[in-house]
């Protein structure tokens, strides 16, 4: 996670990575840029408080409910809890959230399509929790970069070209290498 003043806006803004997740009640930006992950852009109107994550794998199915975990936020279903779980810890109600869901983009042919896999895994998710979804822009080819304001709600979405498709090809590449070699059991936090 890397924080910065934006100089054009003044504003503070938080750029998260795959696996990371922000939660904040100020007048804050959060931004990632998504090739075949995917973003959930979360708030409660109401409480004043919202957040976003970026996950590239849809489930663990190895894992166990309940435990707290770091790295495992690469997993949608830890992604999902975790980033839900701090929400309503900073004051939100689980009747109020908003769901805005991004990426999923299928950003190079040779890939497999683990992009329609997480948009798969998201709406699932928000389904089966109860849950709604407001917006969202999910799939095609390209990637994204998004930039989400909790305290409004507002999102902008800049859909990049073909020329980003390769650096964030090897991007995700690199971290799909890295975490199919560092198994989730090593994050486990019990308490």
């Amino acid at each position: 996670m890397q924080k910065s003043i934006d100089p054009a806006e003044g504003i503070t803004t938080i750029k998260i990575l795959p696996g990371e997740y922000y939660v904040t009640r100020q007048d804050e930006r959060i931004e990632t840029v998504l090739g075949s992950c995917i973003s959930a852009c979360v708030r409660d109107p109401v409480a004043g408080v919202g957040g976003m994550n970026h996950f590239m794998l849809p489930v663990d199915k190895n894992s166990a409910r309940g435990l707290e975990l770091s790295d495992a936020n690469r997993y949608g279903n830890y992604a999902m809890e975790n980033m839900v779980n701090a929400l309503l810890r900073s004051g939100a109600r689980r009747e109020r959230l908003e769901f805005k869901i991004f990426g999923g983009g299928r950003i190079m042919s040779s890939m497999t399509n683990i992009g329609w896999y997480n948009i798969g895994f998201v709406f699932d998710y928000i389904y089966t929790e109860g849950f709604k979804v407001v917006s969202q822009d999910i799939g095609d080819v390209y990637p994204r970069k998004v930039m989400y304001y909790p305290l409004s709600g507002r999102v902008r979405v800049r859909r990049l070209n073909a020329m980003h498709n390769q650096s964030l090809v090897d991007q995700e590449s690199q971290y799909f290498h890295n975490i199919e070699h560092k198994p989730v059991e090593d994050d486990v936090e019990l308490f």
